[in-house]
């Protein structure tokens, strides 16, 4: 069992590729069943100066693509195109 304040301090990891994807930054839940539906990290957006005026981006992977939660790491299996 993990407390959310515990999971948004692991850096999750796309197995397919490799890549550091981030942190969590939110999660969607589902209110009538009581539980996650997923996990949401922020992009740095398009367009961004100085963290203004661009569009932000965000990463959804639901939960059932979530691999393995590890002590420091989240590994998933997102098979989307993540631009950098």
């Amino acid at each position: 069992m993990f407390k959310l304040s515990e999971i948004r301090e692991k850096e999750i990891i796309n197995i397919n590729t490799g890549q550091r994807m981030g942190y969590v930054d939110d999660f969607e839940l589902n209110l009538e069943n009581g539980r996650i539906d997923a996990i949401i990290i922020l992009g740095g957006g398009v367009g961004k100066v100085l963290g203004l005026f661009g569009k932000n981006s965000e990463i959804v992977i639901d939960w059932n693509d979530i691999v393995r939660i590890g002590t420091d790491t989240i590994l998933v299996d997102y098979k989307n195109e993540i631009s950098s």
